[in-house]
């Protein structure tokens, strides 16, 4: 679960100041001066987006993960008086480490997804300022969407796969 909502709060936070920033570039003519300097603007604007993403995001999965658990043993402890060791011993026997490895493969490809669009997105901005926030807008509700949609293939396959 981690990996999905994870990508959802990026998705509305990064994906959309992606599009924004590449929008207001577009709009002020700096792609096109990046390409009259002989400047791919892809290579400049997309490819440190999409990598910077593809990092950042399983290890915000950790994190969230992580703060996941320490919140559910914290919570367990006050209010069904479970000692954290007891928690602990259930946890082993209820997580499997494939799962936390399935989320941290999930982690890079929604990365890729939210960057994708967001750029995407970005450089389809017209001229004009109004088409900044539709395509903000366009560019967040289709990453969410395409992360939802690939958590379910995920879900589908890994389910025919028996895991």
């Amino acid at each position: 679960l981690a990996p999905m909502i994870t990508a959802i709060v990026v998705a509305g936070r990064t994906g959309s100041a992606f599009t924004a920033q590449i929008g207001v570039m577009k709009i002020t003519e700096e792609i096109d001066a990046m390409r009259i300097m002989g400047f791919d603007p892809h290579q400049y604007l997309v490819v440190p987006r999409i990598t910077a993403l593809i990092i950042a995001l399983p290890l915000l999965v950790i994190f969230a993960d992580l703060m996941g658990l320490l919140a559910g043993m914290f919570i367990s402890n006050i209010h069904l008086n479970l000692s954290y060791s007891e928690f602990i011993h259930r946890l082993q026997s209820a997580l499997e480490l494939k799962h936390i490895v399935i989320g941290l493969i999930k982690a890079p490809i929604f990365a890729w997804l939210i960057a994708t669009v967001a750029c995407f997105r970005g450089f389809q901005v017209a001229n004009t300022t109004e088409s900044i926030g539709r395509y903000t807008t366009l560019s967040v509700v289709n990453a969410i969407f395409l992360v939802i949609a690939c958590d379910a293939i995920f879900s589908v396959v890994l389910t025919e796969l028996g895991l």
